[in-house]
C-alpha cells in the first residue's frame, strides 16, 4: 500500500518502476453528481487531471522507456454509465454504441476521462480497456449511494427507497425487517 495521490505523476511513475507493475486499474474518481454540481473543479482535477497523470506515467514506463517497457501491460479505466445520459421509460438499455451524452460535471469528467484513455490507446498504442458501469461499492463510499443506503437502512430497520416511477408489485410479504417486493 502506498498512500498519494494520482496528481503526484513522479510518484506514479516510481511506484510503476519499483514494483515492475504491468496493471492499472483507475477507479480513482470524484464521483457524487450533486457535489460535482455545487463545486465542479475538484471533478476536473480527480477525473480528468489525475486520470490523465496515470496514462502519461503508463506511457513513459510501459512504452517509451526501454529498460521497464512492458509489452503486455493493461491500463483498465472504470468509467461510468453517466455518461451516456439519461434514459426515457421506453428506451432500451444502453450498450457501448451510444453516443456520450454526459449531463453533469461529473459526467462529463468522466466522458473526459474515457476519451482521453482511448486517445492514448489509438495515438501512442497504450493497451486499455474500459467498463461503463453502474455503482461501485468500497469502504468510505457516500452513505446516499445504493449499497451502502440499503445496508444503512436495512441495519436501522428502516423503508428501502426505490427511485424513478417503479412498478405494481404483484405481491409483497413480510420478512421480519423490511418489506420485499417479488
Amino acid at each position: 500500500f502506498v498512500e498519494g495521490s494520482i496528481a503526484d505523476e513522479a510518484l506514479v511513475e516510481k511506484i510503476l518502476v519499483d514494483n515492475d507493475i504491468d496493471t492499472i486499474v483507475n477507479f480513482a474518481a470524484e464521483s457524487h453528481v450533486d457535489r460535482s454540481i455545487s463545486g465542479p473543479d475538484i471533478f476536473i482535477e480527480t477525473n480528468i487531471v489525475g486520470t490523465h497523470n496515470l496514462l502519461k506515467a503508463a506511457r513513459r514506463v510501459w512504452i517509451e522507456n526501454a529498460a521497464s517497457a512492458k509489452p503486455e501491460h493493461r491500463f483498465h479505466h472504470v468509467s461510468t454509465d453517466e455518461v451516456y445520459g439519461e434514459l426515457e421509460d421506453h428506451e432500451e438499455a444502453f450498450t457501448e454504441d451510444h453516443v456520450y451524452a454526459p449531463n453533469s460535471p461529473y459526467s462529463a469528467s468522466k466522458a473526459s476521462s474515457d476519451h482521453l484513455v482511448r486517445a492514448y490507446h489509438h495515438t501512442f498504442g497504450l493497451n486499455v480497456t474500459t467498463t461503463n458501469c453502474s455503482n461501485n461499492y468500497g469502504p468510505y463510499q457516500y452513505p446516499e449511494k445504493l449499497i451502502p443506503l440499503f445496508l444503512s437502512n436495512i441495519l436501522r430497520n428502516k423503508p428501502l427507497p426505490v427511485y424513478g416511477t417503479g412498478y405494481e408489485p404483484k405481491d409483497t410479504f413480510e420478512t421480519g425487517i423490511i418489506k420485499t417486493i417479488e
